[in-house]
């Protein structure tokens, strides 16, 4: 089959020749007849398979007659990170060259204003992550009610990053007569409710079971011992690979990935790093380097496991198993792709067996071991703080004395006093000893005794004298005063002097 008998109009056609591109993967094969009749789509296919494409080119068909309005974009594409998004708009600019359409692209760490320009213009095509797009529509400076087409794109991604309540809510705040086009390399069971919910008789095209990985990849277990022997591990991995040009590196979290990225940078490879925290103007240029091929080596967290198109990646290497087995089929889909062999490397340490299990029973197959396995490597290396290692805790009740007795050195033995050392036991007052009152006070007027010197405290060493006690105003004796009284003020016995009369005031 090839792309003119798809339906596709004329236009796109040359654009997609000019691309090199004649023959459809499967998932197109499937999904652009369809979406040409307006019919909602689930799409189910690995990574790699062209699902861009799939809804790329008949959204752009179907877009060449009408114009859009301000703020009132006339179709929407859903991603759940900024560079799937930045991705996507690449697509349309390549293959929608003989289109004169607007593409506005909503994703955070870009300035509002420009944005905004674009949505005022009018929008034919509107790609955003879910939270700029909420943040715009809250704002008043968007309107979802001339929405046309709704693609959602990687559902199951959505899934793990929170974005399903953001998803129902755009879902509700678009015409109800649109077409959806729903996109996802697994199926969890949120999302065939979402399916259900949202989707209107579909067309499911399922090009190869949910959660499954290209033949295309070779895929390899390497054992490793702690997390300071992986970072050798890999070192060594990177060295002896067979038909290396570029790899990408992936952790599971975000500071794992700086402190990867700063030992391979000091061990003399070239590196690039990328994760959630850089801002967008890093995380863009550190991606153009690796695409470019001025970096070899790029570590990566997750953001980076969905959808990237990056077309000849010759390695993957798993630093961390993945927690989520469907993250697994996402990484190692970053090589393999359009035909192209890849290998996928992943170090596995004695904790990350359950997570293996899983991966191997979701892609239905056993996983190759390489190299020794966990009884044939070498002890790991000693540190000068053992009880610090990973996962293990110091005793309880020991309180760490930082700075104050060098490490490896033990603190003495306490020694028991002996017999003759040892304090008299207390004695007890007889009877007629403690009827007597035990002051420990000063007596009244006199100095301590002697015995209760040793006890006093230097606070209380300085004397206090004794406040008398004022007399309240109701204990004073005499009869009322009217008046004034006997008391006159001083200031009414002062005299006056009276100034002398002039003459004719008399």
């Amino acid at each position: 089959m090839t792309f003119e008998e798809l339906g596709l109009s004329q236009k796109v056609l040359q654009a997609v020749q000019a691309s090199g591109y004649t023959t459809p993967t499967p998932i197109q094969a499937q999904a652009i007849p369809p979406a040409l009749q307006g019919r909602d789509i689930l799409g189910i296919a690995q990574t790699g398979t062209g699902k861009t494409a799939a809804f790329t080119l008949p959204m752009l068909s179907r877009l060449e007659s009408g114009r859009a309005r301000a703020r009132v974009p006339r179709t929407l594409i859903l991603e759940p990170t900024r560079e799937l998004a930045a991705q996507v708009e690449e697509s349309f600019a390549k293959y929608g060259k003989n289109h004169r359409l607007n593409v506005a692209l909503l994703i955070g760490g870009v300035s509002f204003g420009d944005q905004e320009t674009k949505i005022m213009r009018g929008a034919d095509v509107l790609i955003a992550t879910p939270g700029r797009l909420l943040d715009f529509f809250d704002r008043g400076k968007l309107l979802l009610t001339g929405i046309e087409i709704l693609v959602i794109d990687e559902a199951d991604r959505m899934l793990d990053m929170g974005f399903i309540p953001d998803i129902e809510r755009v879902c509700k705040l678009v015409p109800f007569t649109r077409q959806t086009l729903f996109f996802s390399a697994t199926m969890p069971p949120e999302i065939t409710r979402l399916t259900e919910a949202f989707l209107h008789n579909p067309i499911r095209c399922e090009v190869s079971r949910a959660a499954t990985t290209a033949v295309t990849i070779r895929q390899i277990l390497v054992a490793s011992r702690g997390h300071a022997d992986k970072r050798e591990t890999l070192r060594n991995l990177i060295r002896s690979a067979e038909n290396f040009k570029n790899a990408i590196i992936f952790c599971n979290r975000k500071r794992d990935v700086a402190i990867l990225h700063r030992s391979l940078v000091k061990h003399g490879f070239s590196a690039g790093a990328l994760h959630g925290d850089m801002d967008q103007l890093a995380r863009m240029a550190s991606l153009d380097a690796f695409k470019n091929g001025d970096v070899s080596l790029i570590v990566c967290s997750d953001v980076a496991a969905r959808g990237l198109d990056i077309p000849d990646v010759s390695h993957v290497f798993n630093f961390d198993v993945p927690t989520h087995s469907e993250d697994y089929v996402h990484r190692i889909g970053r090589t393999g792709r359009a035909g192209r062999s890849g290998v996928a490397l992943t170090i596995v340490t004695e904790d990350d067996m359950k997570y293996v299990d899983q991966i191997q029973s979701l892609i239905g197959k056993a996983i190759d071991w390489e190299g020794p396995g966990f009884d044939a490597l070498p002890p790991p290396m000693e540190t000068s703080r053992p009880q610090e290692r990973r996962g293990e805790r110091p005793d309880r009740g020991q309180r760490r004395d930082r700075g104050r007795r060098p490490s490896g050195e033990r603190e003495p033995p306490i020694r028991r006093p002996a017999a003759s050392e040892r304090e008299a036991p207390i004695r007890r007052p007889a009877a007629a000893e403690r009827e007597a009152p035990v002051s420990i006070g000063r007596p009244r007027g006199g100095r301590p005794r002697p015995e209760e010197e040793s006890f006093r405290s230097p606070a209380c060493a300085a004397p206090t004298e004794r406040r008398e006690r004022r007399p309240r105003h109701h204990e004073d004796d005499g009869p009322p005063v009217v008046g004034l009284g006997d008391h006159v003020p001083s200031f009414l016995l002062r005299p006056v002097a009276l100034k002398p009369a002039k003459v004719g005031e008399e």
